[in-house]
This record gives C-alpha cells, sequence and structure tokens, in this order.
C-alpha cells in the first residue's frame, strides 16, 4: 500500500462489497466509483470483472492501468508490474505508466530494469527529472546495497517478530522517557473496527507494549477505548514527559468523504482522556504522523495545505504559551519538502536534526529514510541525507525513532524478511572494537621483556599506560575516531631472562588511527630494546695520533652499515647524544681504553684526557648538562685483546686490527636518578631501571660483540 495515503481517508460505508444487480451488470462504473474513493482493494476484483466486456481498446488499456494503480496503492508490487507492462502493452497513452513501473520494479531491488524503464520516461517527457533521477537513484541504491567499511553498512537491523502480526504493523512511538514502553500502529486481528474497504485488511488499532527486566518485550495489547475506537487510528507521539500524546485519526461517515485529521489528548491516572481535534486541522486535508520536540512546543507532522510543494509536505506547529494553543502550520521549505511525498516526521531529542521519509529524494525504493540537519538559525538549508542500506531498504521505510542520544532504535519497513505487510524492525549501531598489542623483546637473543612500560598518547587527550607480562606482551582498547602514538619506557624492573640489569628506552614511535575505520580492526605495534649491559659501545670515536683531539678521518669509513662515509668522532659522540635525550634520567660515565704500546702512565693520562674530550664535546657542543656526565680513564689496564694474542697475528695490519680493538671508548650508566632542575614539574612518575655498582660494571663481558 502507499504509506502516505493509507490513512487519507476512509470514506464512504462499504456499498461495494455485496454487488447490487446493478453493479453486476456495469462492473466497470461500479470499478471506478471504488477507484475514485481509494477503495482499491475492491476496485481490483471489479476492474478484473469488467474488463472481458468492454470491447474498445482504449477502454482496456486504461482498466489494465487502473488495475495497476490500484495493486501497487495495496502493495501488491508484483500485480503492479504485470499491470503496469499490460498496460504499456495495451498503448496506454500516458507516459506515467511507464515511470510508475520503473518505480514499482524500483521498490523490487530490479534495479537494472528499472533504470531501462526510467530511460524510457526520460525520452517520452525529457524535462522531467523524475526519469533521470530514477536511474540516478537505482545506481545509488545498488552501490549502497554493495557497500562495505562505510558508518552506514554497520548498523544492523532485526525483525521484532515477538511483537509483529501477519497483518501490518507500523510506526512505533516511545511512551516513556525510559523508553521501556512502545506504541504502535497495527491492522491485526482482534481490533475494534471491522474491515477497511481501501486496504481490504483490518481497521488499525493503537498497541502497547512494554519491556520487561530480561529485555523481552510484552505481548501487544490495544491501548484504552478512548483511544482505539472503530475508525483507523495511525501514528502516535508522545511528550518527553508521558503525560500528552499526539494521535491520527481517521474519522468515517456514511458516503461522505472524510481525512485523517490529528488530535491530543492527556493522562488521566493510568489512561488518557478522550482525544481533541488540533484547531489548524482542515476537514478537506489529510493531517497525519505527528511528532513531538523534547521540550513540548513544536510539533511536526505532513499534511497537504496549500502552499506546499507537492504531495504531502511536513510542517511544524508551535505552542503559544499565551494563548494556550497550537500555532498555524508552517512548511520546512523546499530543501525537505519535494514534488513528491513526505511524511513520518521524528525530531532528535536536541531539536536539531529530523529525520523524515519520502519518496521522491534519491532513494533504494519506495519510501526512504532521510535525516536533515538544521543551520545556526535553526532552518533546514542542507541537503537531506539518504540514510543508505540496511537502514533503508528497495521497499518502503518509514516511522523511525531513536532512543534518545543512542544509535538505536525502531522503524518500519514491509521489506523481505519480515512477518506480515509492514513490520516494526529494530536498528542498532554496534560499537567499533580496536585494540592494539604488541611484543616487546630484546634486540639480543629476541627474548620477551617483562615490565616495559608502554605509553599510549590519543588525539583526544587520553594517556594510557601498560605494563609487558613475562611473555613481553601488551593490549589496549583504543576509542573511534582517534590517532595515537604509543612509546615504549623502562624502569628498574624491565628486565628479561638474560639481560638483569634492564634495558634502555627505544627512540621508536608508533603511529596509528581510528579515523575513518568502519570495522572493527586489530594493530600491532612491537618494540625491541637495547640491553643495558656492564659496558656499552657505540660507534667508534677517533683522535689525533698520541692525543685526547677529536679526529675525522677522511680515510676511514663506517662499515657498520657499508656506506663508505669518512670516520667522524663526532658522529659517533652524536649516537650518545641521543642516547642521552632519548633516556632523560641516565646519568653516565665514559671511559676511554688504550692499547699496551708505551709507558702505562702516559697511557693512564692519554686516557683520561681522551675521555674528557668526549665529555666536553656533549657539554659544550650539544648542551648536556655537566651532572649527567662523568670520565674515567683506563690506560691499558681493561685489553679487549691480550697481547700474546697480538704477537700471534701473522701481519702487521692485523696486529695494527688488534690494537685498535683495545683502543676503545665505551659508556656505562652510573645512576637513573637524575632530575633537570629547570624542567617544569610533573606528576608523572620517573621510572628508574637497575643500575649495579662500579666494580661489577668494571667487568668485561667477553666476546659478545660489546
Amino acid at each position: 500500500m502507499n504509506k502516505l495515503t493509507t490513512l487519507t481517508c476512509t470514506a464512504f460505508a462499504v456499498f461495494v462489497l455485496a454487488f447490487s444487480g446493478f453493479s453486476q451488470k456495469n462492473y466497470l462504473k461500479d470499478a471506478d466509483v471504488a477507484y475514485n474513493n481509494h477503495q482499491y482493494f475492491n476496485a481490483i476484483e471489479l476492474y478484473k470483472a469488467a474488463y472481458p466486456k468492454v470491447k474498445k481498446g482504449d477502454v482496456k488499456a486504461k482498466i489494465l492501468y487502473k488495475t495497476a494503480v490500484s495493486y501497487k496503492e495495496i502493495n501488491d508490487l508484483r500485480g503492479a508490474e504485470t499491470y503496469y507492462n499490460k498496460a504499456i502493452k495495451a498503448k496506454y497513452p500516458d507516459p506515467a505508466a511507464i515511470l510508475e513501473l520503473a518505480d514499482v520494479l524500483k521498490a523490487q531491488s530490479k534495479y537494472p530494469e528499472a533504470i531501462v524503464e526510467y530511460n524510457n520516461y526520460k525520452k517520452e517527457k525529457p524535462e522531467d527529472p523524475r526519469g533521470e533521477n530514477g536511474a540516478k537513484s537505482c545506481e545509488l541504491a545498488q552501490q549502497w546495497k554493495d557497500a562495505k567499511n562505510t558508518p552506514e553498512s554497520r548498523f544492523k537491523v532485526e525483525n521484532m517478530a515477538l511483537i509483529n502480526s501477519k497483518e501490518s504493523d507500523f510506526s512505533p512511538a516511545y511512551a516513556d522517557k525510559k523508553f521501556t514502553t512502545l506504541y504502535f500502529t497495527s491492522t491485526r486481528d482482534g481490533g475494534v473496527g471491522g474491515q477497511d474497504p481501501v486496504t481490504g485488511t483490518n481497521h488499525s488499532d493503537i498497541y502497547e507494549t512494554k519491556l520487561d527486566k530480561n529485555g523481552k518485550w510484552s505481548t501487544p495489547a490495544g491501548l484504552a477505548t478512548t483511544i482505539v475506537s472503530k475508525m483507523n487510528e495511525g501514528s502516535v507521539a508522545v511528550s518527553k514527559k508521558g503525560d500528552v500524546m499526539f494521535i491520527t485519526r481517521c474519522p468515517e461517515a456514511n458516503k461522505k468523504q472524510l481525512y485523517c485529521q490529528l488530535y491530543m489528548c492527556k493522562k488521566q491516572g493510568p489512561s488518557w482522556a478522550e482525544p481533541e481535534l488540533l484547531p489548524f486541522n482542515v476537514d478537506s486535508i489529510p493531517c497525519r504522523h505527528p511528532a513531538i520536540s523534547a521540550d513540548g512546543k513544536t510539533l511536526y507532522f505532513d499534511a497537504k495545505f496549500p502552499g506546499g510543494y507537492g504531495g504531502s509536505d511536513i510542517w511544524m506547529s508551535q505552542f503559544d504559551s499565551k494563548a494556550k494553543t497550537w500555532g498555524q502550520p508552517v512548511n520546512l521549505g523546499p530543501t525537505v519538502n519535494t514534488a513528491g511525498n513526505e511524511g513520518f516526521p521524528f525530531i532528535t531529542d536536541d531539536d536539531k536534526t529530523l529525520y523524515f521519509s519520502s519518496n521522491y529524494h534519491l532513494g533504494m525504493g519506495g519510501l526512504d529514510i532521510f535525516k536533515a540537519d538544521k543551520d545556526a538559525n535553526g532552518k533546514f538549508t542542507k541537503a537531506p541525507e539518504n540514510l543508505k542500506y540496511p537502514l533503508n531498504s528497495a521497499a518502503d521505510d518509514f516511522g523511525i525513532i531513536f532512543e534518545g542520544k543512542k544509535m538505536r532504535g525502531y522503524f518500519t519497513s514491509n521489506r523481505e524478511g519480515g512477518k506480515g505487510s509492514d513490520d516494526i524492525w529494530s536498528f542498532f549501531l554496534p560499537p567499533l572494537i580496536f585494540n592494539l598489542s604488541g611484543t616487546v623483546v630484546s634486540k639480543e637473543g629476541n627474548e620477551p621483556v617483562q615490565n616495559a612500560i608502554i605509553h599510549l598518547k590519543g588525539s583526544n587527550g587520553d594517556m594510557f599506560e601498560a605494563k609487558t607480562g613475562a611473555d613481553g606482551k601488551y593490549t589496549f582498547k583504543l576509542k573511534e575516531n582517534t590517532s595515537y602514538e604509543v612509546t615504549v619506557a623502562t624502569d628498574k624492573n624491565t628486565t628479561s631472562a638474560t639481560f638483569k640489569l634492564g634495558f634502555l628506552a627505544n627512540p621508536d614511535l608508533g603511529k596509528l588511527t581510528t579515523v575513518g575505520e568502519n570495522e572493527s580492526k586489530d594493530y600491532i605495534k612491537d618494540f625491541a630494546l637495547d640491553p643495558v649491559k656492564a659496558e656499552i659501545r657505540f660507534p667508534a670515536v677517533l683522535y689525533a695520533l698520541g692525543k685526547a683531539d677529536l679526529l675525522v678521518d677522511p680515510t676511514g669509513t663506517d662499515k657498520s652499515n657499508d656506506t663508505h662515509k669518512p670516520l667522524n668522532s663526532k658522529d659517533s659522540l652524536d649516537f650518545l647524544y641521543r642516547t642521552l635525550i632519548e633516556n632523560p634520567t641516565i646519568i653516565i660515565e665514559l671511559q676511554s681504553h688504550t692499547d699496551s704500546r708505551g709507558s702505562d702512565a702516559k697511557n693512564q693520562i692519554l686516557s683520561e684526557a681522551r675521555a674528557k674530550s668526549c665529555v666536553d664535546y656533549l657539554v659544550n657542543e650539544k648542551k648536556i648538562p655537566i651532572a649527567r656526565l662523568q670520565y674515567k680513564g683506563w690506560g691499558e689496564k681493561k685489553l679487549l685483546v691480550k697481547d700474546d694474542v697480538i704477537a700471534k697475528a701473522k701481519t702487521k695490519e692485523e696486529k695494527d686490527a688488534l690494537h685498535q680493538k683495545n683502543r676503545r671508548t665505551v659508556f656505562r650508566i652510573v645512576s637513573w636518578d637524575y632530575q633537570d632542575p629547570n624542567a617544569p614539574k610533573s606528576d608523572k612518575p620517573i621510572y628508574k631501571p637497575q643500575v649495579k655498582g662500579e666494580e661489577d660494571s668494571e667487568k668485561i663481558d667477553g666476546g659478545d660483540g660489546n
């Protein structure tokens, strides 16, 4: 059925249900009467009876067309498709049949076939934008339905089978601010009224269902007799306080056409008072589908008042507190309303976003649900957005409501997979789940490092910390639409099975983002740490022969990376500078060693001078605080390669290379307790890795690449 005209009028007593002797002889006349009075269910049978009795081809084509329209109005799309095709084949002259056939095909998800018919209509009526727009909407619909990893595709939609019936159930509305009571409209059996001649189904009544403590909705029950009548009751809206209800009611009279109107009724104890007609109603104009703002001062609804833009438009009326009455309706304007039909409004609690249904804005089928946001002036000037699949489908989708600010609620659809004609469906947006995990290992031996401190900083201001377990692993939960930086730090407890003296911090900065991600995702960031040892070596520091001056050797090459870059003592010390910056609490001792050639006394003086040279460079040129640096010369006391080993070398070059190993500058960590006196105070704790005493630290750890 056409959802925006279902409750437009239920007029005339049922006078064509039992055919009179005259009507048996003039089926066509009776069919036209039923058709003109929107009694489509009856019109179909009468037209079928009239068709074989008609001889003229143009009349037959007209009967086929009206039969198609009648099927469309009762939402029998397959029947409508069949008869539109017959009407076109019979050369029905109005191109509207082609357009309506395209609409019916689109409403059945037959998008390729619908595009063909929209283009056929465009050829017949190039000035009418509905042909081009229809074809474009079919293309978009296919894209939306096939889309992956989009915000819209995340929605989960489920049929409310426990409260739906085999008949039509539609227009849910929350009846309390806790969202535990739903009102909805239904044509199910057991209602107050009889058969509706428009649809051939039961009259529609208002039903109530409640949510129990287990999250299950109760068996729906009809509302009080003050609300439910023998006529059609349609969509309702309840104020936030739950004390006022707005209701669509469609009066009936014998042989008189009446239209649906809007009523207001107040709560009286546990029940409702008699509905009162709102003052702006006009007998000859249908008004339906109310939605009330959170403050209770603005009522939205759809109607066909003069001055609109097409079929049903969405209007609003504001309550005049002084006059204690509702003001004259105001049209929401051409951004929301179109030449087609708009209806079933819902306004969010902040009164900033309007949800509604339309069969004209580019959509997937019959009625699609759209949202329109107000601008800074409270006007609807921005183009409405289609909610896309799966909230929309090729079928009719309408009457959406939200549970406050949450992205969950209910709406109506007659899509496939339902229980009856129109069904109520639930929807919710499942949270995106983002996890960050990783493993911290030693660079040597690839051992898991426990108690490494992982810092996570989010673009939203969040800062989190976690420590690795014995397996070296860590995990974090991440938030949506946030960028992160992840780093690793150490303290006195950061160790591995082999390396008990701790680990240096790693400058590695991991960057990741959940911005734009519409599917749950796991991120991985691993770290490798340098272990702290008794003697920590770094790229060779060269000195002038027999002197303490730092030297650049233009003939030497840095073989560590095979770049053939000249060895530069300052480059080597820059490595140490970076280590100090990356570990801002360490205090180090630079130690210089000579080979065994020359006197012990001279070697001792030379080694001390060379160590001091390194300290002077770091203090004077790199601005490292002197409090963080100590130095010591060891002369030839701690040879890596003993003289007897060197003596066995076969060539002078080999011997020189072994002596070079003994001529080295290294450092060790003497403390992790340095605090910059000029640094701003911080509540963030300082983590202190373990340091052993000087005696142990001066023991040479041989042959492991130090």
